[in-house]
């Protein structure tokens, strides 16, 4: 019985959370030319940084820096 309660609210609480996305979604405005190179210019980056995070983590630590850069 308590199964079938938590399973009902965790459902009502998925159910609520997606419509607040989907209205935000509906909300928010068409982007600008200049607001899509922004945003691409920043996941472009993003993607960047946790590449080298990546590599950063497989040369080894802190002392990959400087071997990283070159």
């Amino acid at each position: 019985m308590l199964a079938v309660i938590l399973g009902i609210a965790l459902a009502v609480l998925m159910a609520w959370a997606i419509g607040v996305l989907v209205r935000r979604e509906r909300r928010r405005p068409e982007n600008s030319a200049e607001a899509q190179r922004i945003e691409a210019v920043a996941t472009r980056s993003i993607r960047d940084t946790r590449r080298r995070a990546r590599a950063l983590h497989h040369i080894g630590g802190a002392a990959g820096i400087s071997r990283l850069d070159d």
